[in-house]
């Protein structure tokens, strides 16, 4: 929820929130950026509801930082505000890709662009793994919940097992487990 201390955006500060996001975020790493604005920076959600969505946003289908945009726009300002952050996070990223791969098919052949795109990369994981860290230290201090963690990275990164399958039925099995134990 909210902070009731925290003014709700309006639809338009929701769209450049977002384009702002998108277009300064390279590579990955994407929410890590939102849980810094809405929750760190903003306080317009708690971490415990970002992480919800988060998890609500990795399991539909799509591009998980589309799903997590229209989720918080959708928590702060109804349907104009889903539709606002969706236009927010996607616009403004594709036109600068669009220019991007014109300058590209120029640029490709000077060795520093790729050096440039291998930093972008690196600062990207480094994010990536800081929302990892964010949302284990949340995972309930339990033997069941740490257990469905490691064996959920395990089956994935060391099995190569599919996400979708691995999640699907880790998740079955943490929701049927918490269900039945009240």
């Amino acid at each position: 929820m909210p902070d009731a201390l925290a003014e709700r955006p309006s639809a338009l500060q929701l769209f450049l929130i977002f384009a702002r996001i998108g277009l300064t975020s390279f590579g990955g790493g994407l929410s890590g950026w939102m849980l810094r604005e809405f929750v760190q920076r903003r306080r317009l959600m708690s971490e415990e509801d970002f992480l919800n969505g988060l998890s609500i946003a990795q399991a539909l289908p799509g591009v998980n930082v589309t799903n997590m945009a229209i989720w918080i726009g959708y928590r702060l300002g109804g349907r104009g505000g889903a539709i606002a952050c969706w236009l927010g996070i996607v616009v403004p990223a594709a036109i600068v890709i669009v220019l991007l791969g014109t300058a590209f098919a120029w640029l490709g052949n000077y060795a520093v662009t790729h050096v440039a795109l291998g930093g972008a990369a690196s600062a990207a994981i480094g994010l990536s793994l800081a929302m990892g860290l964010t949302a284990a230290r949340r995972v309930p201090r339990r033997v069941f919940p740490l257990a469905i963690m490691a064996a959920t990275f395990f089956a994935v990164a060391i099995l190569k097992w599919p996400l979708l399958w691995t999640v699907l039925g880790a998740g079955s099995l943490s929701v049927a487990v918490t269900y039945y134990r009240g």
